[in-house]
This record gives structure tokens, C-alpha cells and sequence, in this order.
């Protein structure tokens, strides 16, 4: 028989999949001496001359903008306006451990992706503290990119075809891969052993297609931790999504496994809307600037362990 989680770890991931939303309104979380309330910023200009983007040809690893050098604030960019406001929005997830997840000590959203956030606010204000997070789930990341509501998003969010449609991504930061969690004393070894069996993803999340393709049922909640909560629970069989999520749940709780081989390629991007190209250059730079500098070998190191590999290589559109 499966030992039962501690009380304090189920409650725990309890409050995090279900105390971050009040009232339908994502927590903002602001960096002391900041604001703490967001401002909605207008909705977008249209865009004078759409680019054909590397959608068209869709190669997902090769599909954004190339820096044109180190990351400069060029007047009447986006960037001098975000300095003019005084503070980079940034949609991200508090609820995934190692990547973007609320630390109850601090009170402060930390981890991988926060980290590439801060860096490039870094470049911007020359400190990496001039951030205001929003708390978003996963099916909020693109509607609030292409509205405006956050100047960029960082959220383990797959670059894919169809959201290339729809928004633009920086290069490739981080790649996972998509696998299965269950309890330890499942006996399935693959996706392919929960035929008809329910699986849990976040709404929003790629992996639904894919629990969906092995004929497993998709149970969709808004937040990963959530996905943990129904697995303690036993009323889904697993969760299916980035081994880098699920490798953060599993540190919750010892008491699940990792199955099954990698069914896809989740290489991730930080969100930008396609308003503002000059934003994604500026981005690039600074990500080309955590490759080499070391920056990324040692936010890896801390968030998510050793031995640390190389960083994802920088591929352009042109």
C-alpha cells in the first residue's frame, strides 16, 4: 500500500493550487519599493506590417528575431517605455517548483524562469528588481501577452506552430521533454498503459493533445498543483505534461515516479507579443548574454541541480 503524503505536504500543495486566485484575480506580486497593483495597459496598435514570421515555416527552435548586438534601450522603443514606467510586467507561474513557484519564507515568486526575467529587467533599469510579477495560469499566458496586460511572459511555455500564429517567443532558453507521473505503486510504464484512464494537464497546457493521441482521458485544472492534489487524491491515474514540471511535483511528493520515455520535444521561449519586435531582439541579446557569462549554468545549478548541461544554442530566423 501507497504510505499516505504527510498532512503538511497535502495541505501545502493544496493552498498553492487553490489560495493564489482571490476572487478570479491573479496575486501580483511586487519587489519591495514597487508597486504592488498593476496597471492594464492599453490594448495594442494594430500592426502596420505583419511579419511572415518563421510560423510559416514553422521551425520552432529557429524561429525568432537575431539581436542586432549587446541589449541596448534605443529611444522610442519598448523598452524606453518600460523604463519610462519604471517597472518590467511579467506574467509567470507561482506554482512550479524549480521554475516560477511562491516561496512561503520569502513571499517572493522564485526559480529558473524568474531568473531570466530579472535579467532582463537587469538590462533595462540596471537592476534586476525593478519587476512586477503577475501571478497567470497557463491558459492566460497568450490573451495577456497579445493584450498588453504583461510586457512579457515566463511560464515553461512550449514554443509550438500555433502559438507562433499568435504571439512571438525569444530563442529557445530551456528544452524539456514531455513525460508521465504516477503514484509509486502504479504499475502503468508508459502513457500508453492509461488507455481510458484520466490523466491531468493544466488548461491551456500542449500536453492535452498529446494524453488525448494515446487515448487516455484529459482532466484539465487550472494550475499543476492542482494535477497533484487529484493524484494524492486518486481520482486521476497520472499527470502528463514537461518533465520539468513533473520533476518538481515529484520533489513534493516522494511518493510518485517518472514513467515512460520522452513523447515530445518542449523546447521553451519567454512570450512577447508580436507589437514589438525590437522587444524581442533586446531579449535575445540578453539571453545570449546568460549563455556565455555563466549566468544560466548557475541559475540551472541552483534551481534545478547538477551536472548542469549546456545551454540551449541560439538558432534565428534569419
Amino acid at each position: 500500500m501507497r504510505p499516505r503524503p504527510r498532512p503538511w505536504r497535502a495541505l501545502l500543495v493544496a493552498l498553492t493550487a487553490s489560495g493564489l486566485m482571490l476572487g478570479g484575480v491573479a496575486t501580483a506580486v511586487a519587489t519591495p519599493g514597487q508597486p504592488a497593483a498593476l496597471r492594464v495597459l492599453a490594448a495594442p496598435r494594430a500592426v502596420h506590417a505583419p511579419r511572415a514570421a518563421a510560423a510559416a515555416n514553422c521551425n520552432v527552435k529557429a524561429s525568432s528575431l537575431r539581436p542586432s548586438g549587446p541589449p541596448q534601450v534605443t529611444p522610442g522603443s519598448f523598452m524606453a517605455k518600460i523604463r519610462a514606467r519604471g517597472y518590467l510586467i511579467a506574467g509567470v507561474d507561482q506554482s512550479t517548483y524549480h521554475f516560477g513557484f511562491l516561496n512561503p519564507l520569502s513571499n517572493q515568486i522564485e526559480g529558473f524562469d524568474i531568473d531570466m526575467i530579472r535579467a532582463v529587467a537587469k538590462a533595462i533599469f540596471g537592476s534586476p528588481d525593478r519587476v512586477v510579477f503577475k501571478a497567470i495560469s497557463d491558459a492566460q499566458r497568450i490573451p495577456d501577452v497579445t493584450s498588453g496586460t504583461v510586457d512579457i511572459v515566463a511560464h515553461t511555455m512550449t514554443i509550438t506552430c500555433e502559438r507562433l500564429k499568435q504571439i512571438d517567443f525569444s530563442s529557445v532558453y530551456f528544452d524539456a521533454a514531455q513525460r508521465v507521473l504516477v503514484l509509486s505503486n502504479s504499475k502503468a510504464a508508459s502513457l500508453d498503459d492509461l488507455h481510458g484512464q484520466k490523466v491531468c494537464a493544466t488548461i491551456g497546457s500542449d500536453s492535452v493533445a498529446r494524453i488525448e493521441a494515446h487515448k487516455a482521458i484529459a482532466v484539465q485544472v487550472p494550475y499543476w498543483t492542482d494535477c497533484l492534489v487529484l493524484l494524492q487524491q486518486g481520482d486521476v491515474a497520472a499527470i502528463s505534461t514537461d518533465d520539468s514540471i513533473l520533476d518538481g511535483l515529484k520533489a513534493q511528493d516522494p511518493w510518485t515516479k517518472l514513467i515512460g520515455p520522452r513523447l515530445t520535444d518542449e523546447p521553451y521561449g519567454l512570450a512577447i507579443s508580436k507589437q514589438h519586435p525590437e522587444f524581442v531582439q533586446f531579449v535575445n541579446a540578453v539571453l545570449e548574454q546568460q549563455r556565455t557569462d555563466g549566468h544560466w549554468a548557475a541559475s540551472y545549478a541552483h534551481w534545478i541541480g547538477t551536472p548542469v548541461p549546456a545551454p540551449p544554442p541560439a538558432q534565428y530566423a534569419g
